[in-house]
């Protein structure tokens, strides 16, 4: 009987094992066969998820959004988390709508650079932050109708 016990966990240990490894090659190959903006390679699975997604397109790192703040420059962006429910909701409304109004809507996910919270003031996520000068004169929050994306689009960035 002890034996038997015995078979039958090292067969559990090793279907675990093989488990693990298949999942961990698969994600390896969904990064090397994809195009990562992320500059770094231990992704959450969420977004790795998200890689070949077209409304994830845009991905600003935080570096980039520093310095373009520093410079004064205008930025719209959107801070998100991949496994945010309103995040899920919002982005696909939100996303065409600012590519049909052309306007650069960066993204920065907030799940892989966490410490982005509080240099930006977010709160929560989905938030749109536009800035001009380096300065944040906007923002909107939350999963909101298409309607209340577009007004805040034309009072903010394209005025």
């Amino acid at each position: 009987m002890k034996k038997k016990m015995l078979i039958f966990g090292g067969i559990i240990v090793a279907l675990f094992a093989a488990l693990f490894f298949v999942t961990n090659y698969q994600n390896n190959q969904a990064m090397e066969d994809s195009d990562n903006p992320y500059g770094k390679s231990d992704l959450n699975q969420a977004t790795i998820d998200q890689l070949d997604d077209p409304l994830y397109e845009n991905q600003v790192l935080p570096e980039e959004l520093s310095e373009s703040m520093d410079n004064g420059e205008e930025e719209t962006v959107y801070f998100y988390d991949p496994t945010c429910v309103y995040c899920q909701e919002a982005t696909p409304v939100l996303v065409p709508l600012a590519e049909d109004l052309d306007i650069d809507l960066k993204k920065l996910n907030l799940l892989e650079f966490d410490d982005q919270w509080i240099p930006y003031n977010i709160e929560s996520t989905p938030t749109v932050v536009h800035y001009e000068n380096g300065q944040e004169v906007a923002r909107i929050g939350g999963s909101r109708p298409e309607a209340e994306f577009e007004a805040f689009f034309n009072q903010h960035v394209l005025n």
